[in-house]
């Protein structure tokens, strides 16, 4: 047994830090967030510590897109269904952009008009960065430097997902014709169809915090 202030000491200090940290994070932190706050110390062995003490627990560390978290674990989320906010629900026309964002990332608002075969409005990317989906990524060095856009761990974190891999596969979303341009003149008839494909690719099967 290791004697006080020897190495496993040391160790237990550190993985204190990450756990109050990680705690008292409003947002995911990546390792470099964690690190800024906790200071050097083996975060990777840490970070596993504390996944594998939580892994029983009413809430569970995870990782969502290289960041990690404390979410309410899912066998759990029923309990706080009424008592946390819920954000606004999206309509078809922003689930179906949050997903061709979620597969070409970084993409213009062009760019997405153009796979959607219609116009984007402008209240619809307000609502998906309002509810912290995306994010703009900079702009695209072209002509007008266009604002590009891109999801953001909250969007990994609210659909289940610990990166843009465990996506459904793009393979199978363009074969139902969500994620390619309409010829002129069928995007207005084809709308209801493609926004339920949407619907169906990313709405999570349980509450998620």
């Amino acid at each position: 047994m290791s004697t006080e202030g020897g190495p496993a000491a040391g160790d237990a200090a550190y993985w204190r830090r990450v756990e109050a940290v990680l705690f008292a994070a409003a947002e995911p932190l990546s390792p470099a967030d964690i690190r800024a706050h906790a200071g050097d110390g083996d975060l990777g062995a840490a970070l596993e510590r504390l996944a594998a003490d939580y892994g029983a627990r009413g809430v569970n560390l995870v990782e969502r897109g290289g960041r990690w978290l404390f979410q309410t674990a899912p066998d759990c989320a029923h309990v706080l269904a009424r008592a946390r906010e819920v954000p606004r629900k999206l309509g078809r026309a922003a689930l179906e952009t949050l997903a061709i964002i979620a597969y070409h990332e970084p993409v213009t608002r062009a760019e997405i008009e153009e796979i959607r075969g219609t116009q984007t409005a402008r209240g619809t990317l307000d609502a998906l960065l309002e509810a912290e989906f995306i994010r703009p990524a900079g702009r695209r060095e072209t002509p007008g430097r266009p604002v590009q856009y891109a999801t953001t761990a909250q969007f990994l974190a609210h659909f289940g997902l610990e990166s843009r891999r465990d996506l459904p596969g793009l393979a199978e979303l363009k074969a139902a014709g969500l994620l390619e341009p309409l010829p002129p003149g069928m995007a207005l008839a084809d709308d209801a169809a493609r926004a339920e494909s949407a619907d169906a690719a990313l709405a999570p099967d349980a509450p998620r915090d």
